[in-house]
């Protein structure tokens, strides 16, 4: 038995003597905490201050351009982009202060590419739009148009979206994947615009008399270019009236001026010179069986 006992405690000596070497340190844990610790409030002081150093140059960049009167469209993706570029530089750099390698990171976002290609696939292509946009020019900051069902002036033109400023003052939002891809028309590209009505007038009333008032009204108005190839002429004979066709040019800023002035005086100053602006009529004649 006592032989027994003394091959138990040669077997469990080895281990007694390796727990007899190990001791918890405290010391050593304090470090690491103190030092995963302190890199910890340095991501974030760099996180916080690198955002506002990116703000403030941000702001500063935009001022240099407006400076220099840079091209309003431009400006605002350059603004954009360094802005952007900016902040994923303060995101990486606090990564690389918690000990993270950039190398692993660049390759883990290698790796991810494709899925996230294919997940913001839609986003990709409005950041194409916009450079598509800002190369080819179909419209810049300022200009009217029409485009996705929308109308209004264009505000900015960011890096993926277009804003327009409708003339009842909403605000649209439209991507510039859609506007670069789809059909779009530009009001206010041209110098000069034609102003085209068609003016009624009733069968009976004298058609040269009408024409004579029309063209009196074009000298009349001084927004009306006068060099230009000024139109009228019978345009159709409709159920109800003679319509006369009558076509103006004028400068792209005075279009709608020239429309409602036109209107304005053919509906005050024609039923003065004898001519009758028709409505639609019918004669019921009753036959009594």
């Amino acid at each position: 038995m006592q032989e027994g006992n003394e091959t138990i405690n040669d077997a469990l000596k080895p281990v007694a003597d390796a727990s007899s070497g190990w001791s918890f340190d405290m010391s050593t844990i304090w470090d690491k905490l103190i030092e995963y610790g302190t890199s910890l409030i340095f991501a974030v002081a760099i996180l916080v201050i690198g955002f506002m150093i990116t703000k403030k140059v941000t702001k500063m960049f935009s001022k240099m351009l407006k400076k220099k009167e840079f091209d309003a469209s431009l400006s605002g993706f350059l603004i954009s982009m360094v802005s952007v570029i900016l902040k994923v530089l303060v995101v990486l750099t606090a990564l690389g202060q918690l000990g993270i390698e950039m190398t692993s990171f660049i390759a883990i976002i290698g790796a991810a590419g494709l899925a996230i290609g294919m997940a913001f696939s839609g986003t990709l292509g409005n950041f194409a739009g916009g450079i598509m946009i800002l190369i080819f020019r179909p419209y810049k900051v300022g200009d009217y148009i029409k485009a996705q069902g929308e109308e209004g002036i264009v505000q900015q033109i960011q890096i993926f979206n277009t804003i327009i400023l409708t003339v009842d003052n909403k605000t649209i939002i439209v991507p510039n994947g859609a506007m670069a891809n789809g059909n779009m028309t530009n009001f206010t590209e041209q110098p000069i615009r034609r102003v085209d009505f068609t003016v009624g007038i009733a069968y009976g009333d004298d058609y040269d008399k009408a024409k004579a008032v029309l063209e009196r009204f074009i000298k009349e108005d001084d927004n009306i270019i006068q060099d230009q190839a000024n139109f009228i002429g019978l345009g159709t004979l409709a159920d109800s009236s003679v319509n006369i066709t009558l076509r103006v040019w004028t400068k792209t800023e005075n279009y709608w001026d020239v429309f409602f002035k036109m209107n304005e005086k053919i509906y005050k100053q024609f039923g003065t010179e004898g001519l009758n602006i028709p409505f639609p009529q019918m004669d019921v004649h009753v036959h009594n069986a």
